[in-house]
């Protein structure tokens, strides 16, 4: 597995390195001991599915407030999605920054997101379906979300947005008194 630093501190997209030979392939997607290197130590709880039917669909910007927040290690193993995530530490230089890459099941990366982030993509494909870790176990009562289009976080989709559910379409911007749980 191969470890590229975004710009965003301790946010990583992780590179598996498929084996393959006439039968097909094989990799690994996560292993503790490499995870150690870039500072995960916490157990991962929870593992969720989401598909998504429609291209330009988007879900996000989700988050769990502490002391529930959460370390998500995303994958799209169907289709193909541009994968965000924003950075919510009041103590960071890139605080309310963002990075999207594109996550696909032909490219086979993921995104590693640390506490203190929120997360979201958008379907670039028809039939997308992505696999997450969690390192929490979710908790309505903990649920932080960011409107996916927020001016003061001017996340650029690629597509035009098709589909938002209500529950996104909610949450409030940014305002200059913002004030964020994470440190």
């Amino acid at each position: 597995m191969i470890f590229e630093q975004t710009i965003l501190q301790g946010n990583y997209i992780v590179h598996p390195e498929p084996k393959g030979d006439e039968r097909g392939w094989f990799m690994r997607t996560y292993c503790k001991e490499l995870f150690k290197h870039i500072g995960h130590e916490k157990e991962w709880v929870q593992m969720n599915h989401s598909y998504s039917a429609n291209k330009g669909v988007v879900r996000g910007l989700h988050f769990q407030q502490p002391p529930f927040a959460e370390i998500k290690l995303v994958r799209c193993v169907r289709g193909r999605v541009f994968d965000v995530a924003v950075d919510l530490r009041t103590s960071s230089p890139t605080f309310l920054k963002w990075v999207g890459v594109e996550l696909s099941a032909d490219n086979k990366n993921m995104m590693y997101i640390p506490e203190g982030f929120a997360h979201g993509f958008q379907t670039l494909s028809e039939d997308a379906e992505l696999v997450y870790l969690h390192s929490e176990y979710y908790r309505p009562q903990a649920e932080g979300g960011l409107l996916y289009n927020d001016p003061a976080i001017g996340v650029s989709w690629p597509e035009t947005v098709t589909q938002v559910s209500e529950r996104d379409r909610s949450f409030s911007v940014i305002t200059e008194n913002y004030k964020s749980s994470f440190q």
